[in-house]
């Protein structure tokens, strides 16, 4: 990456030219987090229309209040992360009140419950888009594989420590039956298929 585009320099930019009311630059500012800004709004709230509202008013508060990120503070995309999460949680506290207060089911602590647990999985959502792509990709396979333990600890009636020794095991002897033939030789017994 080019260093006139390194993000601070860009975060810094940007914030300068939405302050000069660029329409240009809002829509800029769309283009390269909408996705994120929606994902962790459907996240917390749980709706698509209510997280295409979200994104909306993100972005709104983002134009009509450009001074409140401050570069120095920290990346853009971090402080619109912030903002969304903030957002959506005071949209779920007020629409979950509002039920609540109409004798909805559930009771406060409930719905503080939820709320923790929304904002939890929306952070952890952004902190693993924010990875780079290898260490995304491992740790998406280390939670297929706990999953496939817990499955496979399931379908065999076993504890799951029991399910991940008898993968281990089979990943081992898989390891060590290799193709001892000649390159592009048919694969024998114990060979790779």
């Amino acid at each position: 990456m080019p260093e006139r585009d390194a993000p601070p320099r860009w975060d810094r930019r940007m914030q300068q030219r939405l302050a000069r009311g660029e329409a240009a630059a809002l829509g800029e500012l769309y283009d390269r987090f909408a996705s994120l800004v929606h994902g962790l709004a459907h996240r917390v709230l749980g709706d698509e229309h209510a997280a295409d509202a979200l994104t909306r008013d993100v972005f709104a508060h983002v134009w009509q209040h450009p001074d409140s990120y401050d570069p120095g503070e920290g990346p853009l995309r971090s402080w619109l992360a912030a903002l969304t999460n903030r957002l959506a949680v005071q949209r779920l506290r007020t629409t979950g009140t509002a039920a609540l207060a109409l004798g909805g089911p559930g009771t406060t602590e409930d719905l503080e419950r939820t709320l923790r647990h929304a904002s939890v999985a929306a952070r952890a959502d952004y902190i693993v888009q924010s990875m780079p792509a290898p260490l995304r990709a491992a740790l998406e396979l280390a939670y297929l594989q706990r999953r496939d333990y817990h499955r496979t600890a399931t379908d065999l009636g076993v504890t799951d420590e029991e399910a991940r020794r008898r993968l281990r095991l089979g990943l081992q002897l898989l390891a060590t039956a290799h193709d001892t033939e000649a390159p592009g030789a048919p694969p024998g017994i114990g060979g790779a298929a």
